[in-house]
């Protein structure tokens, strides 16, 4: 005989839009506990156009808005506004330690949609973008 089970309603819940490698969290927390930021985010935002297509900036934030998108990933509270979120979703922020370019995050957005070089050169604006060649 088989029981009656007590179903409730599941709810899917969407993964974030925008997900920090161990590497950019683990950066994020030393910056915001070498600063003595508690209650801070990071917040990412669109920064201007570029070669590539859009440029990010980041910032540490305790003024959230309610229009404001704001989740945790991997331990990290991030915050992103209306406008940017559209750029943002799917994202993968890293920290890269590149002993030419020097460290720094690294934005890799398949919703910012960049522009190959056909004809191998290189991309020239510096921007946190990363074209494809």
């Amino acid at each position: 005989m088989l029981e009656e089970l007590d179903t409730k309603t599941i709810t899917e819940t969407q993964p974030p839009a925008i997900s920090l490698s161990g590497a950019a969290s683990d950066a994020v927390k030393n910056i915001l506990a070498e600063r003595n930021l508690e209650g801070y985010a990071l917040r990412i935002y669109v920064a201007g156009g570029g070669c590539c297509g859009v440029n990010f900036g980041m910032a540490l934030d305790n003024n959230f808005r309610d229009v404001d998108t704001v989740f945790e990933s991997e331990g990290v509270k991030v915050v992103v506004d209306e406008v940017s979120i559209d750029y943002l979703r799917g994202a993968k922020i890293d920290f890269v330690n590149d002993p030419v370019h020097g460290a720094g995050f690294a934005v890799e957005s398949p919703s910012a949609k960049g522009h190959s070089h056909e004809d191998g050169d290189a991309c020239a604006c510096g921007g946190s973008c990363s074209c494809n060649s």
